[in-house]
């Protein structure tokens, strides 16, 4: 049986570590920005709904769309980004956070309804 690491190659796990291609990074499904440490998977639909696709977002952009929206409104803008976009909440949220860090968080505002 061959050995797992060599006793006469110390080095020989680093090149092996940069030749590993590099993950990619997916967009955020609101924003735009690549996501960070933490992805949140949201429901564009609705499960209540019966959504069933995902997408990736940002906690603090998923935040945002619960703030800002009813389930009744996100199921009626169904995959259509420019439609929540059109809110003048989310748009200037978006304007806002572009600037951010993948990984910034914050508090958001309460629902408004």
């Amino acid at each position: 049986m061959a050995r797992k690491h060599s006793k006469h190659d110390p080095y020989g796990d680093r090149h092996r570590e940069e030749d590993a291609p590099a993950i990619a990074v997916p967009p955020c499904w609101l924003c735009g920005r690549p996501t960070g440490k933490t992805i949140v998977w949201h429901h564009p639909i609705p499960k209540s709904r019966g959504g069933r696709d995902v997408v990736p977002m940002h906690p603090i952009c998923q935040q945002t769309l619960i703030a800002n929206f009813t389930n009744s409104e996100l199921q009626r803008h169904g995959m259509d980004v420019d439609g929540l976009l059109a809110n003048p909440n989310v748009r200037k949220f978006v304007d806002w956070v572009a600037k951010k860090d993948p990984d910034f968080t914050a508090t958001t505002a309460k629902k408004q309804r």
